[in-house]
């Protein structure tokens, strides 16, 4: 089991503001790794650092073992990182198919018609609505749409920033079955989630992001019976 996302001692400011201080973790294939913290903790920013949206002053992160610490944005889609952004940002105007199709922008045009049957695979309510207008649909709906569109490139490593924010309780349970169907059948995923049970419930391992650090480290299981997280996170 190799690793597919490598990230040492990340540095990140917004102006004079130090927002995350010597963030270093990994995500080796297969796993689902979460990283849970309270708001403005740090954890979107970690994610736009790794897809290239912000950059680090210091170290470096390595996707497969090549440095992308330095690869514009855009390049880092085409290596293999998805990245379903906190709120979705489906495209309003535009039909399911059309979103999907926006996805595979950098993707090799013999794989769309096959990455497109395997989406409607995984969200087979994305079929039934493929000349729908995405802003018309639900939450839970373009939740879905926007994880299917991040699935076109075939991605090595899939974010997921927030999933499951503003869904009601039911909808939330669906999110999370698909997230563990679509590592069941080998994505592997890197998750950004204030539901911290729910995270914890369907990860392998948990990072604790605090005011910009990693203070806590271990298994999914092991942090979800943390007396520590369990006070901060769990309600207990």
């Amino acid at each position: 089991m190799g690793s597919v996302l490598t990230v040492e001692d990340i540095n990140v400011y917004y102006g004079a503001i130090h927002a995350l201080k010597g963030i270093s973790f990994d995500v080796n294939k297969g796993e689902i790794v979460t990283l849970i913290g309270a708001n403005g903790a740090g954890k979107s920013t970690t994610l736009h650092t790794i897809s290239g949206l912000l950059r680090s002053k210091t170290g470096d992160i390595q996707l497969l073992g090549e440095s992308i610490a330095k690869t514009p944005a855009h390049k880092i889609v085409a290596k293999g990182i998805s990245h379903v952004p906190e709120g979705r940002r489906i495209f309003q105007q535009m039909t399911v198919e059309e979103n999907l199709q926006m996805g595979a922008f950098v993707t090799d045009p013999s794989r769309i018609q096959h990455n497109l049957e395997y989406v409607y695979t995984q969200f087979p309510r994305l079929k039934e609505r493929t000349k729908q207008i995405a802003g018309t649909l639900s939450g839970g709906e373009q939740q879905m749409l926007a994880m299917g569109r991040s699935l076109m490139i075939d991605p090595e490593l899939l974010m997921l920033d927030e999933p499951s924010m503003g869904l009601a309780p039911i909808l939330v349970d669906q999110i999370f079955d698909i997230i563990k169907n679509l590592n069941k059948n080998g994505t592997t995923i890197l998750l950004v989630e204030q539901n911290a049970q729910m995270a914890l419930s369907v990860a392998d391992r948990a990072y604790v992001i605090e005011t910009g650090r990693i203070t806590l480290s271990g298994t999914g299981e092991e942090l979800a019976k943390s007396e520590q997280v369990k006070k901060a996170y769990l309600g207990g």
